[in-house]
This record gives C-alpha cells, structure tokens and sequence, in this order.
C-alpha cells in the first residue's frame, strides 16, 4: 500500500493539473428589444420609409478567458450565436428572421460591449412583379444580413440577471444575387436583459505569457473567386462570374498583415448588360462588343483572430472598358485557414456602399 500511494498522488497531481488547464465553459443569454428607422441610403427606397420598424434580439455567448492565445489579444472576448426578429411595420417590406454568428468585444473594464455579427436571414415578402413590385429592397426570400450593437453592458447584478442598452444597426441585402437590391439598413435603440447561465460564479482571466513578435518573409498568394449575380435591370438573368486574385502579404506582428496585388474580373452579367444598354440606350453609343472583363490593382489588410481573418481591401480598375459603378473598388470578408497554406474565403465586393456580388473563394499561400 505505502508503494502504491505515490503513484495515487502522481495520477491526482496528474488529473488536477488536467482539470486546471481545462477551458472554462460559461455561458450567458441576452434579449432585448429594439426600435428604429429605416435609413435612406438610397432615394429609390423613399417610398418604402413609412414606418419605424421594431423587434427583439436573443443572444447566445460564451465566455472566454484566455485559453486560447488570440482570446487574450483581444480582452478576452466572447463567441455566440444571435437571433433576430424585425417587423418592419410596413406590409411591402414584410417581416425578416435572422440566425447570425457574433464576437463581443468589451471596452472600458468591459462595460461597454461591441458586437459584431454576420448571418443569413428570411424575407417574407420579397420583390414579385405581379404581387409585391413595389418592393425594390429585397429581391429574395434568403438574404444576407450584418449586424452591430454598441452597449452599455452590466452582468449579474441580481442573480445572475444583468442589463444592457445601447445602438444597434442592422443591415439586409441578397448582394445582387437576384434584383431588386436596394437593401434596407436600420438604426435602432435597444434596451435589455442579461443572465448568467453559471448563476454568477466567477472565473479568472488568464494572463498571457510573453511571446516574441511574429514576423516573417513577403508571401504569395493565389486565389480563385466565383459566384452569381445580376445586374440592377430586373429580371436580365443571373450569370456566373470568376475571379482570379493574385497578391503579396507581409506580417506586421500576431495580428495583421498588409496586402498589394490584382484582380481579373471575368463577369458575365456585364456581358448582358452591355448587350442590354447597347440596345435600349443607343445616345450612350455602347458598343455591343465592348469587352465586359475588367483588371484591378488594390491594396489591403488581413486583422488575425485565431485561424479565422478579416480581410479589407480597396482596389482600382486599370483595365475598365465599360463604366459600370466608377473605376474605385472594395472587398471586405472572412478567411478561414486550414494549415498552414491553405484557405477558403467568403467576400463581398462592392463599389462604396453598392453590393456587386457575393465571392466563395478557395486558394493558397506560398
């Protein structure tokens, strides 16, 4: 028994240790209801702007404390889901749900909260031309939608029961997937409540340990781009397009990197669409020909949050023989790594605030 006893103390020492370095799995629910107004973004959605729209917000978070080395990096932020609920109190707009993915991030010793969520959500009246043509803001049932809230955030200060209130804004568009594609953006206060589903335990922060700077050499890169789309002429056809991106990165430290290099556009909706104003517009003297590809050049920069990214870039087209929304462009999306060489991307490229398209890209770092 005396020999067996230290190895019983070796495999407690060993599981407690274990236990310790677990993560720590806290969660918290959040709801709160909001009401705002429709933003005019955009004169063709005037007649729309009837009403101020209302709803609620249900959030789903976990707690981070810095197991991960990136949680720390940014102040220990949180992950969820959130779903939203909007009446747009108007019947040509109808009524939107929304299933998003979110980060919370926590400023000024985290009573203020930031939350930033992308997601998919459902249109119950979109754009028909015999039952709802008044309706140019959405153009299908599924759009994609961003979301954004600055809070004042208190937890647990009753039994886990906490509040928050603050500005929301919510966004909605099918990224020209189908016209019509004006979108819809809504400014809103919310007011709510907070629980902690732990009942207000608490944990402690982990502090992160010293780490050298990470830099390293210029890659390359290599991406393929496609998706569908249409041009803003109802009903002209949704067309396949392909991108080929090609750029160099530099890492400036853990969390960012800068980015130079081109785009070959190959759109095939501007094929129609020059076939379409080449006919219907002859004092504009389009050329049923002009050749619909496009070159750019842009500039840009990766944010790191652990093997996900966000990718902002702004680009000019060298190459441009049909004006289509000015020779200024940008993309902003994710990136999700798997390895060290490979990765898939989700972008949108627009011109300013207008959507061109939504890209699914794949490619690969050298």
């Amino acid at each position: 028994m005396k020999r067996l006893l230290p190895i019983f103390l070796l495999v407690g020492c060993f599981f407690g240790f274990s236990q310790a370095e677990k993560p720590v799995k806290k969660y918290t629910l959040d709801i709160s209801q909001f009401n705002g107004s429709i933003l005019l973004h955009n004169p063709d959605i005037s007649h729309l702007i009837t009403a101020h729209p209302g709803g609620i917000i249900v959030g789903f978070n976990r707690k981070r404390y810095g197991h991960e080395d990136w949680e720390a990096e940014y102040g220990y932020p949180d992950t969820g889901f959130s779903f939203v609920y909007q009446n747009m109190n108007n019947p040509t707009l109808g009524q939107n749900f929304g299933l998003y993915a979110h980060y919370n991030f926590y400023f000024f010793k985290r009573n203020l909260q930031f939350r930033i969520g992308q997601g998919i959500a459902y249109n119950t009246n979109p754009y028909d031309k015999n039952t709802n043509f008044r309706n140019n803001a959405y153009g299908t049932h599924l759009l994609s939608t961003t979301m954004a809230m600055i809070n004042y955030h208190k937890e647990n200060l009753v039994a886990g029961l906490g509040l928050k209130a603050g500005i929301s804004l919510v966004h909605y568009s099918n990224a020209n997937f189908k016209a019509p594609n004006t979108s819809t953006n809504t400014m809103a206060l919310n007011f709510g409540l907070t629980y902690d589903l732990d009942e207000g335990g608490k944990h402690s922060y982990l502090k992160p340990e010293k780490k050298e700077k990470i830099t390293g050499p210029i890659r390359y890169n290599l991406v393929l781009r496609g998706g569908v789309n249409e041009s803003d002429v109802v009903n002209s056809g949704r067309y396949g397009f392909y991108i080929l991106s090609a750029y160099a990165d530099k890492r400036l430290g853990r969390k960012s990197a800068l980015q130079i290099g081109g785009d070959l556009f190959y759109s095939n909706f501007l094929k129609e669409l020059i076939r379409f104003r080449s006919i219907s517009f002859p004092e504009e003297e389009v050329a049923a020909d002009t050749d619909f590809k496009r070159v750019g050049l842009f500039v840009g920069h990766e944010l790191f949050i652990n093997k996900m990214s966000i990718v902002t870039q702004l680009g000019y087209y060298v190459y441009y023989p049909f004006d289509f929304e000015g020779r200024t462009y940008n993309r902003i999306g994710l990136k999700r790594y798997f390895g060290d060489k490979v990765f898939g991307a989700i972008t949108l490229k627009s011109h300013a605030a207008k959507a061109e398209a939504v890209e699914f890209g794949i490619g690969i770092r050298l």
